[in-house]
């Protein structure tokens, strides 16, 4: 068995994400994109040695290596020869030497706010001995300034956060400080085969959108995305964000059930605004009306698609939701309703939802189609 702590969620035939955390977080890092990515793949998520779950006395090298044995240990362990790989700055720096040195284990590569060097590494082993003598309180006090742009502290995943980080070993914390003054992969970076996705915070001051973009211009073929509104953790401040770029980037099979059925039906670029808007507050929220309104209902074979527009499009206008019913006029379309049969829709809600009702739809609908015309 292996000492890492970890837990997993998802299918367990599916394909496997390894999700690696940042120096001071948990597993907990990645709680608001897990229910999302689950649907598709078996998630795992660990915990660094002192962090979390882990013991600190579990890492034998203070060196990112070291830390890429204990994930190999913990796939092994697991039954799973080949992964992909998703981590957050110091977890991202384990992805990268994984990618380097052990191209056969991973599948792709997601690297998120993180580095291909992570600084001089005086400040680092500096920062460790402190943390030996005086413990990570001080640290974690000023960890809201380094990880979140001003006023999200106050979120509770950003307290939550915060909690974790005053719960670190600081031997543990002392010991990844460490590896992080060892570690610098900036010649090896073309080495990296995987198809691999970097992601930048662009109010990031620990890991500065720079250094994302050394390691896409070091990688061959790798993507970048900038995420504004976000720092270091840019998976708590702006977890659809994340989340729509690791979809994008893990390809078919990544969104499977509502999320894929949401897609289909309501069309790319409202799902994909959709994801922009999403805060870690609506995140919950998105996530049951994928599950259960596009995962349970409109996935279900009593219906199909076209009649059960219909059937929106009536209980939208008898409630008055009229920015719902205008994106379900645009579903319709999608679903093979043609003009004439949405009009025979309107009419036929005119006579049980009122006259009223059905004419401010009309209007609605009408917009939407000329808009659809003109395209």
């Amino acid at each position: 068995m292996t000492p890492v702590h970890h837990t997993t969620d998802g299918p367990a035939d599916a394909p496997v994400l390894v999700l690696g955390p940042s120096l001071g977080t948990s597993l907990r890092l990645w709680d608001a994109q897990v229910p999302a990515l689950a649907r598709g793949r078996r998630v795992v998520r660990y915990d660094l040695p002192g962090h979390g779950g882990t013991p600190a006395a579990v890492l034998r090298e203070p060196t990112v290596a070291g830390l890429a044995a204990l994930v190999l240990e913990l796939a092994d362990s697991l039954g799973v020869r080949r992964f992909d790989y998703a981590g957050v700055s110091l977890g991202g720096a384990v992805g990268t030497w994984l990618a380097v040195h052990r191209p056969e284990r991973v599948a792709s590569l997601a690297v998120v706010c993180s580095s291909a060097r992570f600084g001089e590494p005086e400040g680092w082993r500096e920062r460790a001995r402190r943390v030996r003598e005086e413990g990570v309180e001080g640290l974690a006090a000023t960890a809201p300034g380094r990880w979140f742009t001003p006023g999200f502290e106050s979120a509770d995943a950003a307290r939550a956060l915060v909690a974790d980080h005053r719960a670190v070993d600081p031997q543990g914390y002392a010991a990844c400080c460490e590896a992080l003054a060892a570690f610098d992969l900036r010649a090896e970076l073309s080495r990296v085969e995987a198809p691999t996705l970097v992601v930048a915070g662009r109010q990031d001051t620990a890991t500065p959108p720079v250094h994302a973009r050394e390691l896409a211009d070091g990688i061959s073929g790798a993507g970048l995305v900038e995420i504004s509104g976000a720092a270091h953790l840019a998976p708590v401040q702006q977890p659809q964000r994340v989340l729509h770029a690791l979809l994008g980037h893990l390809g078919p099979g990544a969104e499977t059930g509502g999320a894929a059925v949401r897609r289909a039906v309501l069309g790319d670029a409202h799902v994909d605004r959709a994801a922009a808007a999403t805060t870690s507050f609506t995140a919950p929220f998105q996530d049951l009306i994928t599950r259960y309104a596009w995962g349970e209902i409109w996935t279900r074979p009593g219906l199909d698609r076209r009649t059960r527009s219909c059937i929106t499009i009536t209980a939208l206008i008898a409630r008055g939701h009229h920015e719902e019913l205008a994106m379900h006029i645009r579903a319709a379309r999608t679903n093979g309703l043609s003009r004439e049969e949405i009009q025979e829709v309107l009419l036929q809600s005119a006579v049980y939802c009122g006259v009223p009702a059905a004419n401010t739809a009309f209007a609605i609908a009408d917009r939407i189609l000329e808009e659809e015309a003109s395209a």
